[in-house]
This record gives structure tokens, sequence and C-alpha cells, in this order.
């Protein structure tokens, strides 16, 4: 693999659990991955919904699983009571999402196409057509909050919908010393960022110290959502990737290539 990203000090800001595979993308193409996770991922304050949900899982039509920690936390509950019922349709925003859910056993999997991995993408699938919806029961798995795009568009559509929290999200304990240090001495190239939610916490996190440098930072997301309210925020630089890790490496090798 070519050294695409030599030298590069790239902060890298997924959860803890799911960085590695960026953060080992990052290194072998030359570049140095700065981890600083700005989620982390919580088992839910109320377990019951969940199990609820797992006892009854057969009795829905379609279950979507909004990120790989959804999937992850939903079908070890859901699977250590049965294996998945085959005539419920598993539904993922991504990619990476539907790989966490393919470990589980479930074979039927739905997924935005055109490459572009949101709950707008997801309801253009024919399987959540107002007439493939109407009357049907769904289950959205998903963390204490978020988008209510598409639980409230399937309900327009006519189905019935259980939101169903089965983790949550808070901002990590973690000491933002050297990465203020690093902001301030210039030594950060670039940062990736996957969520509005990261956004706010990196900002937040770093304090106002190191909120001006941080800003003037090439920042890479993964939605033009994330990139508007960073543009919002005072970022000076906000680059739209493809989703996930492939669209962010692709984004940061262009990014560094034009600038030679």
């Amino acid at each position: 693999m070519s050294a695409t990203l030599s030298g590069r000090r790239i902060v890298v800001t997924r959860p803890a659990e799911q960085a590695g595979k960026l953060a080992r993308e990052i290194e072998a193409r030359g570049g140095i991955a700065v981890r600083f996770p700005v989620l982390a991922i919580f088992d839910a304050d109320d377990p019951r919904p969940l199990q609820d949900a797992a006892a009854c899982i057969d009795s829905y039509d379609m279950a979507v699983f909004v990120s790989p920690n959804a999937a992850e936390k939903a079908l070890v509950v859901i699977t250590a009571r049965r294996p998945w019922p085959e005539r419920v349709v598993a539904a993922a925003m991504g990619e990476t999402s539907a790989r966490a859910i393919a470990r589980f056993g479930v074979a039927r999997i739905v997924v935005p196409e055109g490459g572009r991995f949101d709950s707008e993408a997801l309801l253009q699938r024919p399987e959540f057509s107002e007439e493939a919806m109407r009357g049907k029961r769904v289950a959205i798995f998903r963390g204490d909050a978020g988008r209510e795009l598409l639980g409230e568009t399937l309900e327009a559509r006519g189905a019935h919908v259980d939101r169903i929290s089965c983790y949550r999200r808070g901002r990590p304990d973690i000491d933002a010393g050297p990465l203020r240090e690093g902001l301030a001495q210039g030594t950060i190239d670039a940062l990736t960022v996957t969520s509005s939610e990261g956004l706010r916490n990196l900002v937040t996190m770093v304090g106002a110290t190191g909120a001006a440098a941080l800003k003037r930072v090439p920042l890479l997301v993964a939605h033009q959502r994330i990139a508007e309210e960073a543009r919002q925020m005072g970022f000076a630089e906000a680059i739209v990737t493809a989703p996930g890790d492939a669209g962010l490496l692709a984004g940061l090798e262009a990014h560094f290539s034009a600038r030679k």
C-alpha cells in the first residue's frame, strides 16, 4: 500500500470500540492515527423495552437497526433467546451496520442504495414505500435519542412503529490535554467526525482554549448535515466524503494529494 498519508497526524473520533479499523487503515498508508473518541456507548438505563421486544420479535414485519451499536446491543439480547426469525426483514442504515447484523446469522438485510447511508436513502427503498408499509409492524432499534424522520415517515405511511432504545450515548471522560497541545503546536493535520453529536462533543471536550485552533484544522465528515453544522460553528474547512471508513480514507487521500 502506498504511503498516501505519510506523516499526517489524523484525529479519529469514532467510539473506542469502533476506531480500530479506520486507525489501522490510516497507519497502513503512513499516517499517524490520533485516537480521540468523542462518544462513549453504554447500556440503556432501562433494559426492559429491549427485553420485551426480544420476547416478541417474531410479531414484527421489519426491524431497523440505525447503527452498528444498535445491531450489537439488540441482537445480543434477541439471539440469546432464539434464532432470528426468517420472516422478519432486517434493515440497516449502511454497510457497517449490515455486517454487524449478519454476524448474528441474519441473512435478509435491506440497505440503502446509491451510496448514501441515512434515513432518507433507506426510505427510498421499495420495502419502505407507502404501499409496502401500510399495516406493518416495525421495530426501530436505536440509541436513547436521535432523528425522528424514519419513524415519523413510516407512521405517516401507515405502519405501527415501536422505537426501542437499546443503548445510550455519552461524552467520554478522557484527558483532552494532549490533543489541545497538538492543536496549539499545529501538529494536527486533519480531523474525522462521523456524527453531529460527536462534533459537538469534540468542541466541548477541547474547551475554549482549544476551540479556535481546532476550527482551523481541515475537518472530514461523512454527511452533508455534519458539514453544515461545522460551518455554522465556525470551522474553516468542512469536507464531505463518501460514507463509512472507505469514504473517509478516500477523502483524506484526495485532500492531501491536492495539497502536495
